[in-house]
C-alpha cells in the first residue's frame, strides 16, 4: 500500500476507501437490480455504432426523456457549481477534508441512487439522443488533458516532455474540473443501469471517476498511485468489453491503452531505469507472442490508440494555445473608453 496514501488524514482515507467499498457495493446491487430489466425487449445489435441498450422507439415517452435529461442537467450543474465554489472560495490544498468534499460526495451518492431508480422506472439513458461514439470520447477527452497536464511531472514519450506551453498547461490543470466533469456526469447518464459486465465494470469505473472528482483541493486527489489508477482502469474496462463482445478487437485495447502506461504514464512513478526498461521488454516480449499467434497484418492495432490520443492532446494543447493568443491581442487592444477616463482623471 502507497505510503503516501497510509499517511493522509483519517477523514481522509475514510473517504477513499469508504467510497471504493461504496462502488462495489453499488455495482453489486445493479447486477442483482438489473435482472428485472432482462425482460424489456430491446432491438437487435445492428453494428458497432448502434447502442443495443435503449427502448424503441414506440417505448420512448415524454418521462424517458425527460427524467434522463433532468436528472443529467442537474448532476451536471451541481457538480459545477460546487467547482466553482472550491476554487472561488476554498482554494487551496488539504491534507484533510474540506466540506465542499463532503457535499459533492453527498451530491454524486444522491445521483447514483437516483439513477438506479431512473433506470428501474424509465430504463432509458442519453444513449437514445446521442451517438454511442460520444460516451467513448468523452473519456478520450479526459485521458487526453491529462497527458497535458502530467506532461512536466512524468514527460510525454518515454519521460522526455513535450514541448507545451506553461500557460497552456497551467490552463489545464486549472479548469480541467470543468472537462472531467462533464465528461463522467455524461457518461454515466449515458447508460442504463443495466447489468451486462461492460456495464457493471464501466459503471463502477464512473464511480471511482466521480470519487476522484469529489476530492478535489485534497492530497489525496493527486496522488500519483490513486490518479494511475483512474488512467490504466480504462485498459482493464475496455479489454473486458471487447472480449464478451466477441471478436479479436481486444488486443486493440489491452495493447493500445498498455503502450499508453509504457511510452507515457509508468515514467511518473519514481520507478528505476532498469525497472522501466523490464516493463518496456516484458510488452514488447507479450506483443510479439500474441501476433504471432494472431497475424503480424493486424499489428498495427498497437498504434491507433495511441495515436489518437497523442493527436487529440495535442490538438486540445493547440486549440488553447491558439484561444490564449486571441486574448492576449484582445487584451492590447487600445480601449477608447478607458483612456479618456484616464485623461479627464
Amino acid at each position: 500500500m502507497n505510503k503516501d496514501l497510509l499517511s493522509t488524514p483519517r477523514s481522509a482515507q475514510i473517504a477513499l476507501w469508504g467510497g471504493l467499498a461504496f462502488s462495489l457495493v453499488f455495482t453489486a446491487i445493479i447486477w442483482l437490480a438489473g435482472e428485472r430489466l432482462n425482460a424489456i425487449q430491446l432491438l437487435p445489435d445492428t453494428g458497432p455504432l448502434w447502442y443495443y441498450w435503449k427502448l424503441p422507439p414506440q417505448d420512448v415517452t415524454l418521462w424517458t426523456r425527460l427524467t434522463s435529461w433532468g436528472f443529467y442537467a442537474l448532476h451536471q450543474i451541481a457538480l459545477w457549481c460546487l467547482i466553482y465554489y472550491a476554487q472561488t472560495r476554498v482554494q487551496k490544498y488539504s491534507t484533510g477534508l474540506h466540506p465542499v468534499n463532503i457535499w459533492a460526495m453527498g451530491v454524486n451518492a444522491f445521483f447514483i441512487v437516483l439513477h438506479l431508480i431512473q433506470t428501474q422506472v424509465w430504463y432509458d439513458g442519453l444513449a437514445q439522443d446521442t451517438p454511442v461514439w460520444s460516451s467513448q470520447g468523452s473519456v478520450i477527452l479526459m485521458l487526453c488533458a491529462i497527458l497535458i497536464m502530467e506532461n512536466k511531472r512524468r514527460g510525454m514519450f518515454f519521460g522526455k516532455p513535450a514541448p507545451l506551453s506553461k500557460r497552456v498547461v497551467a490552463f489545464v490543470r486549472k479548469y480541467h474540473g470543468y472537462l472531467f466533469a462533464w465528461a463522467t456526469v455524461y457518461t454515466f447518464w449515458f447508460h442504463p443501469m443495466a447489468n451486462p459486465i461492460g456495464h457493471l465494470m464501466g459503471f463502477f469505473y464512473m464511480f471511482m471517476l466521480l470519487l476522484q472528482g469529489s476530492l478535489f483541493l485534497t492530497r489525496i486527489h493527486v496522488n500519483k498511485w490513486w490518479t494511475l489508477v483512474q488512467e490504466v482502469t480504462v485498459l482493464f474496462h475496455g479489454t473486458v468489453v471487447a472480449i464478451f463482445q466477441g471478436g479479436e478487437i481486444w488486443t486493440m485495447f489491452a495493447f493500445g491503452f498498455a503502450a499508453m502506461f509504457v511510452i507515457s504514464q509508468m515514467h511518473g512513478l519514481g520507478w528505476s531505469r532498469l525497472t522501466r526498461w523490464l516493463v518496456g521488454l516484458g510488452y514488447v516480449a507479450a506483443a510479439l507472442v500474441v501476433y504471432n499467434w494472431k497475424g503480424w497484418v493486424q499489428l498495427n492495432e498497437i498504434i491507433r490508440i495511441p495515436l489518437i490520443e497523442y493527436l487529440v492532446a495535442f490538438l486540445m494543447a493547440g486549440l488553447i494555445a491558439l484561444g490564449i493568443w486571441i486574448a492576449d491581442r484582445f487584451k492590447q487592444q487600445p480601449n477608447p473608453v478607458r483612456e479618456l477616463n484616464s485623461k479627464v482623471s
